[in-house]
This record gives C-alpha cells, structure tokens and sequence, in this order.
C-alpha cells in the first residue's frame, strides 16, 4: 500500500527529527516543508525584498529549484541547510510564511512530491491542507518553554551564541503568527493523533509513532 505521514505541530516541537526517524524506519521520502519556507526568506532576506513585496517574492519563489540529500536541502544546486537554520532566519520566516501567493506554489510543489513517492512531511498545515488524505496524520506539541529549551541547547552545541530568553520570546511570537494568519493557520487536524512530548525522548515520541503505523498497517 502507499504510504504518507503528515506530523504537524508549533516551532521546536521536535516534528523534523522525528520524521527523519519515521522515514527510515518505513522507507519514506522525507520532505521538510519547513526548510523549504526558510529558503525563501533567506533568499528574499538577502535581495532586501519584504513580506509585502507579492510580486518580487513569487518571481524569487519561481526561480528556486529544491531538492532533498537525505535530510539536506540544495536550491538551485547550492546546499542551503546550515544557513536556513540560523537564528536570523527562524525569527523571520513565520511573516513569509504567511504570504498566500508563496504557500500556494510551494503546497503545489509538496503535493506534486507526495504523488510520485511514498513521503513523510512536517510543518504547520500538512494534515489540513498539503496531504489532507495522508494515511496518517500526528499532532507533535510540547510547552513553548520545553521548545525553547530544546532549541536552546540545539544552537548551543552548535556553538552559537544565543539567549534563551529571547529563544522563548521568539517561538511565542512564531505560535502567535502560525496559528492566527488567514491562510493555512497551523492547527490539529480533526483526525490527526496528538501527541504530547513534554516528557518523552525523541525515541519515546518515535516509538508511539512506529506503534501506531504498524498496528494501522496490521489491521488494514
């Protein structure tokens, strides 16, 4: 059978690592939506091209070719990964994000991706609106202070210099936007599995999952 999974859930949940764990276990194609939105602010960011400037933000959108290496992603051959992971970049996606006329044309590309393979997808609407008939949808959240203090830790060992506080502050402010922009706002789908991961490891969140699936699996 075909198989795609939609994890859906607020910023520093932890959605992107544990699909990457699903995808291997179940052989999916991994496609991190949100990378491919911090790719557009960064490139947007760089050419000084605002949230309200629609028409130079779709010609940005339309010259960019994206592709997954594994968890890595390269637009227009150039692997963007690291830089589209900065703090500069987390703070300010959110308002690009929200652009109606650029969550069209990559939720275009995304379905395009999920027809041809078997895929696995994170971000804010991918059990609403990307892949409304995933055959299976979770719901990852956790407390902003538990996402701001994995996120903490996360830049720390990469060596960058962050405060935590400023950390908490930003991912409030990301909740905020996602949940209340007009189009696409994040939220549980109706049939999606919540899973709250406040106290559970990364493995702990990855194993409810794999139970999950399997036993969806077994009995269909």
């Amino acid at each position: 059978m075909g198989i795609s999974v939609a994890i859906d859930g607020p910023a520093g949940a932890g959605k992107s690592t544990i699909a990457k764990i699903i995808g291997e276990k179940f052989n999916l194609m991994y496609i991190n939506t949100g990378s491919m939105y911090r790719a557009v602010a960064l490139k947007a960011m760089n050419e000084n091209i605002t949230e309200n400037n629609i028409d130079d933000l779709v010609k940005i959108v339309e010259s960019l070719e994206m592709h997954f290496e594994e968890d890595r992603l390269f637009v227009n051959n150039e692997d963007l990964t690291d830089m589209i992971n900065m703090p500069i970049i987390s703070n300010n996606v959110s308002k690009y994000a929200a652009v109606p006329e650029i969550r069209k044309i990559l939720v275009k590309l995304q379905q395009n991706i999920a027809k041809k393979f078997n895929v696995i997808m994170d971000g804010r609407d991918i059990g609403t609106v990307v892949l409304k008939d995933a055959t299976f949808k979770f719901y990852l959240t956790a407390s902003s202070e538990e996402r701001a203090k994995r996120r903490y830790e996360e830049l720390i060992s990469k060596d960058i210099e962050v405060d935590y506080d400023t950390i908490l502050k930003d991912i409030i402010r990301r909740d905020y936007i996602d949940t209340h922009r007009e189009v696409s706002p994040l939220k549980k789908a109706e049939d999606a599995i919540e899973i709250d991961s406040n106290d559970l490891s990364i493995n702990g969140v990855a194993d409810k999952m794999v139970e999950y699936i399997n036993s969806k699996i077994k009995n269909d």
